[in-house]
């Protein structure tokens, strides 16, 4: 594993922090801390707390300025399709978190470092790492550099589960099947893999900490599949 410390990964996430130990604690997921017999307190999980409050705050005021005609619900929408899971998973992936995470054994052997709500998990604990080192400043910068950084104009509110029901509803009546067909990991940081169907058509599977965010991904990961299929028995 490579040392977090090290200054390529400082400048991979824009900032350079003066208390290296809350970079540390950023990167160490629970797992790991039961493996070194430390306490829940010496792992991210409150950092992650105060991370997702920020993250929520930057990003709901973000929106409040730059859609004015939208209500709650609307702004709601938005907020939740670029806070979600998935979307922290990304932009941990483009940081490079996944090579810096401080796992237990077992979550590790099980390939713990690429599961979706690690990532995002992370990228909230380093949020409220920055704020708890920098400022509000300091996070409010980093959070625009990546989660605000895309145009939000023609933000795609459907989520993959709705994109892929309109998609078979346009060329079938067959029923939708989310099954789950493996459960990973220990109970405290479970990760559901999830089977999608279609009537007698089997497509792709997905992973998440959760079986809803499990089923996310088998729809975004099935829905090319799905629409070259369906096309093909209609033509």
């Amino acid at each position: 594993m490579k040392d977090i410390h090290e200054t390529v990964f400082e400048e991979k996430i824009g900032y350079s922090f003066k208390d290296k130990g809350l970079l540390t604690k950023a990167m160490t997921h629970s797992s790991y801390a039961n493996d070194m017999g430390s306490s829940r307190r010496e792992c991210n999980e409150r950092l992650e707390f105060l991370g997702d409050a920020i993250l929520e705050a930057v990003v709901s005021y973000r929106l409040f300025r730059l859609f004015p005609e939208d209500m709650e619900g609307t702004l709601s929408r938005k907020r939740a399709a670029l806070v979600c899971e998935r979307s922290l998973a990304i932009w941990a992936r483009e940081i490079g978190i996944e090579e810096h995470i401080l796992l237990g054994k077992s979550l590790r052997s099980c390939g713990g470092g690429a599961n979706d709500a690690v990532l995002s998990d992370c990228f909230e604990a380093l949020i409220g790492a920055i704020f708890t080192d920098g400022g509000q400043e300091a996070a409010g910068d980093f959070i625009y550099r990546t989660v605000l950084s895309e145009p939000l104009r023609n933000l795609d509110l459907k989520d993959a589960k709705t994109a892929f029901q309109e998609l078979v509803q346009k060329y079938t009546k067959g029923r939708i099947e989310y099954r789950v067909v493996q459960e990973l990991g220990p109970d405290h940081d479970r990760t559901f893999v999830v089977e999608l169907s279609v009537g007698d058509k089997t497509f792709k599977r997905g992973k998440g900490h959760s079986k809803q965010a499990a089923g996310q991904e088998a729809a975004k990961e099935s829905f090319k599949d799905a629409e070259n299929y369906f096309k093909g028995t209609v033509e």
